[in-house]
């Protein structure tokens, strides 16, 4: 399996976030986490990208125990968390240029203005990401994380400041992410994008 934890718990304290949680995802399936704010949602998705040690348990991911600090690692595992950012003066052609150029040995196929354009960004294409829309920069952090190479797809509330029409492109950008074999973990509180992708579902209530 691609991602697999084992009676994984983490503390906060005298108090659990969560014990004994076991999570399996293989290729090409998508695990959701729900449940309230402050249940631990975050801190799983810290644990599998190996920011953050769990208190017990073990977890893998690719066959290794995560390391954020792992280049090695980092590009196996595509991540939006809550600290993930843009370079404000950076377009988002210059974004994606210079993302599928940090990539050593893949060769860049990918035609930045033809992904834009399937984010719905192509009007946006040379206009500094710190002039975007809220909604237009989600998109942008989002396509960035799917358009990069990646074995493991890590997302928490992926869903934040999109409008309707963004959540419906979110939902196929996650179905195309596990097509082409990746394995997803996200976390969110927005019930039609759970019903669509998930095909397993972590309860944190």
């Amino acid at each position: 399996m691609t991602i697999l934890a084992e009676e994984l718990g983490v503390a906060a304290g005298e108090d659990w976030l969560f014990r004994e949680l076991d999570l399996v995802v293989g290729e090409g399936e998508c695990a959701v986490l729900t449940g309230p704010n402050g249940a631990g949602k975050s801190t799983l998705l810290r644990c599998l990208y190996g920011s953050q040690a769990p208190t017990e348990g073990t977890v893998t991911v690719c066959g290794t125990p995560p390391d954020e600090r792992s280049p090695a690692f980092r590009r196996r595992v595509s991540v939006l968390l809550d600290d993930s950012a843009l370079f404000d003066e950076l377009t988002p052609r210059q974004h994606l240029d210079l993302l599928l150029r940090s990539f050593p040995g893949v060769e860049v196929q990918a035609d930045p203005g033809r992904l834009l354009a399937f984010a719905g960004l192509d009007h946006r294409i040379d206009v500094p990401a710190g002039q975007l829309s809220a909604g237009q920069r989600r998109r942008l952090l989002l396509l960035g994380c799917v358009a990069r190479p990646h074995e493991v797809l890590l997302l928490d509330e992926p869903e934040r400041a999109l409008d309707a029409e963004g959540r419906e492109w979110l939902a196929d950008l996650i179905t195309e992410s596990t097509r082409a074999g990746a394995a997803v973990v996200a976390a969110s509180h927005f019930r039609p994008l759970v019903d669509q992708v998930a095909d397993s579902i972590v309860d944190f209530t």
